[in-house]
Parts: structure tokens; sequence; C-alpha cells
């Protein structure tokens, strides 16, 4: 069944949001975290209120190794960023909110290289969502679906969000604060 166009609408500003913020404090302060370039190629090409998320990828040199196919180490940064953002629309202020925790659990499967120059689709969902744990699959495709190059199963923690990185505020924190906990999405059957 298709989402709504205002739910879906609303699930893509959470994952805006989590992106703004993430900008906002990495420009505060020298951050050449190698999380940045992922933060700052992802290009957000869809997102549902039952928590999904998908994103295009252009996979540069500087994601590849010697071989000039992706890294695996370049794959578990761009799977935990992307699939961490599929619990943006899921969260709610003090529930999931911003980074969605912390990684418990990265498990990735290769199953073709990505050759230097490939963009990508990246698919993720949350599976399972409890007060204090989370599961989330991802897939990384060709652009038509036809090729999965690598999986993910990622397992987070809930952690506050610490008090600082809340101080940068975003438009999406005026909707939760106007609402109350919640902005108005349906409660989830996670």
């Amino acid at each position: 069944m298709e989402e709504d166009k205002e739910s879906r609408e609303r699930a893509m500003k959470a994952v805006e949001a989590i992106f703004e913020r993430y900008h906002l404090i990495s420009a505060s302060k020298p951050y050449p975290g190698f999380d940045t370039h992922t933060m700052n190629s992802l290009k957000l090409v869809d997102a549902s209120s039952k928590g999904t998320v998908t994103y295009h990828l252009l996979i540069d040199p500087s994601m590849t190794n010697l071989n000039s196919v992706m890294h695996g180490g370049a794959a578990g940064v761009i799977f935990d960023m992307a699939t961490m953002s599929a619990l943006g629309p899921l969260s709610r202020k003090g529930y999931w909110d911003f980074l969605g925790g912390v990684t418990r659990i990265l498990n990735l499967s290769f199953l073709r290289g990505v050759p230097v120059g490939t963009t990508v689709k990246i698919y993720s969902e949350v599976v399972q969502l409890g007060k204090t744990m989370a599961m989330i699959r991802g897939t990384m495709s060709s652009l038509d679906g036809k090729t999965i190059y690598a999986t993910c199963e990622q397992h987070k923690v809930a952690v506050p969000t610490q008090p600082k990185h809340l101080e940068f505020k975003v438009g999406w924190d005026d909707l939760w604060d106007k609402e109350g906990v919640d902005v108005g999405r349906e409660k989830s059957k996670l």
C-alpha cells in the first residue's frame, strides 16, 4: 500500500533534519571525520513513515581500494550512516533522536565489487525498534536493482543525544515542539 503524500513528505523532512543537524555540528568545529564525506555525498531519494530510506551515492575514488572497487571500510561507513537515518521518521524527541544511538553490530556481506564511478542505490529498512535496541537492514544495489553489491544488518543501542548536539536547532525541532513528542505520524507497528 502506497503511503500518502503528507506522510512521505514528513518522513523526508525527518531524514533531512538528521543531515541538517549533522552539518551544523560538523561545521561548528574543525571536523575532518571519515563520515563527513559520506554525509555530504548521500543523495536522499525517498523515505517513508514506516522507517525506510533510499539514497543514491556515487562511489568516487576516495571510497575505493587499490583494485579500483569500493573498499570494505568505506562500505561500512556508508551503511552505518545510511541505515541509521532510517530511524529518523520513527524518532520522537527523546526517543531515537538525532543520530539514533550507537552501532552495536554492523554485519556486512559483500556480493560483488563496486567499480569506481558507479552510482549505487542504498535502501534501508527498520526491522525492529524498541526502547533501547533497534535492528535495520540495508541493501546496496545498482540503480535498477538488478545487481546487489552488498547487504548489511545493523543493530543499534539507544543512547541519549548529547545536549551540546541538541543546541543546534533545525526546523524539525519546531514540529516536535509544536505537537509535543510526536510529529503527527501514526503509531509504528514495529
